[in-house]
């Protein structure tokens, strides 16, 4: 079929009944992304866009995502959970890589932007037509995780969190924007699993990787996993390679820096006592 053929057809489709306008991918079809392009970043603490969130975890409906995932782990209420999340999934390079290299965990990308998660759900409806059988354990999901986590996700229900290329927001003024900090920090530990749960973060601005250290490294509740432990995670060689982001930086041919932080038990923590409660230089308290 001819470059002009197609457009042809992609026309056709985008004209609905009585020529009204359609769909510029219909589901099942694989989409292309010039389609879906968006802004690179937002501010995730001014967007106002309007969210469908429950009041309660409980009241999350993840039938419509996992309609037909099949898998022994499922909740108390018989109801298939999301146990991995790809934080910020961009067009869902590693949320279809997880699905296959995790097919009994369901997974789930997190997308802020409404064009690329539109994108993000079709390309797993056209992975799922092409493949019967296959991808029916990922799905996709608009939502601003700085804000509506807790309207979502159990305590204790996750047990691999991915930030990949996160917008490393250069200036200080904006470093209240970084989705790793010491506040957001207690929020996923509140979240992961205890002794399983797993936090991965990779990026290409060394600054901010450096950034990711002193406060995962500084949290009572996280571990950093030796080079062994990452080496042998085969999560960490699909986190190095199949984001796009990470595929951009690779063609750039510039470093990539990453680590991975695992929550520990609460009975292995540092207990909280008035003398480290708060950080040093907080509010007049000095170590010297």
């Amino acid at each position: 079929m001819t470059k002009t053929e197609n457009e042809k057809k992609r026309l056709r489709r985008k004209e609905g009944e009585e020529g009204a306008p359609g769909p510029i991918t219909v589901d099942g079809d694989m989409p292309q992304k010039k389609f879906y392009r968006s802004r690179a970043h937002c501010n995730p603490l001014s967007h106002n866009d309007t969210f469908d969130y429950p009041s309660h975890p409980s009241k999350m409906d993840w039938s419509t995502h996992y309609p037909n995932f099949k898998t022994e782990e499922k909740s108390a209420a018989n109801r298939v959970l999301p146990t991995v999340l790809d934080i910020g999934c961009g067009f869902g390079g590693l949320t279809i890589a997880l699905a296959t290299l995790l097919p009994t965990k369901a997974v789930l990308g997190l997308e802020i932007r409404a064009k690329v998660t539109e994108y993000v759900r079709l390309r797993i409806m056209a992975h799922r037509k092409e493949n019967p059988g296959q991808f029916e354990n990922c799905s996709v999901m608009r939502s601003n995780t700085m804000k509506f986590m807790p309207n979502i996700f159990h305590q204790g229900s996750l047990e691999k969190i991915f930030f990949c290329f996160p917008d490393p927001h250069f200036k200080k003024k904006n470093y209240p924007r970084r989705i790793v900090s010491q506040r957001l920090l207690s929020e996923y530990a509140y979240f992961l699993k205890p002794g399983i749960g797993k936090l991965y973060a990779i990026t290409d601005v060394e600054d901010l990787h450096n950034w990711h250290l002193k406060h995962c490294r500084s949290h009572p509740m996280f571990r950093e996993l030796t080079k062994e432990e990452m080496e042998n995670d085969p999560c960490v060689k699909a986190m190095y390679s199949e984001t796009e982001e990470g595929k951009k930086v690779e063609r750039a041919g510039t470093k990539k820096y990453y680590a991975v932080y695992q929550r520990i038990e609460q009975s292995t923590a540092e207990p909280i006592t008035a003398a480290n409660f708060f950080a040093d230089g907080q509010f007049g308290v000095s170590s010297s």
